[in-house]
């Protein structure tokens, strides 16, 4: 594997955990798409370290577990401020 991909993929995989963010939150703050940070993190970072990988894996199940109700809070901000700028 390129060193460079390598790197990002180090990178990547520390970013996430030091924010406890999300592939997308991610993506942005590296300027990669949401698909190159998902196979970084699940194809590519096993190659590289199995330790961190497991940590991220646990990450990305929880944030999975949780996405219908960040979803719920989204929908519910969107109508609240629709509503606020209708009045």
């Amino acid at each position: 594997m390129n060193e460079i991909i390598q790197n990002r993929v180090l990178q990547v995989a520390e970013t996430i955990l030091d924010t406890q963010g999300t592939v997308r939150s991610v993506a942005l703050i590296h300027g990669v798409s949401k698909s190159t940070v998902h196979k970084d993190l699940t194809e590519r970072l096993i190659q590289i370290d199995k330790q961190l990988y497991e940590k991220v894996r646990q990450l990305l199940e929880y944030n999975k577990s949780v996405r219908h109700l960040r979803g719920g809070y989204s929908t519910r901000i969107k109508y609240l401020n629709n509503r606020l700028h209708k009045e």
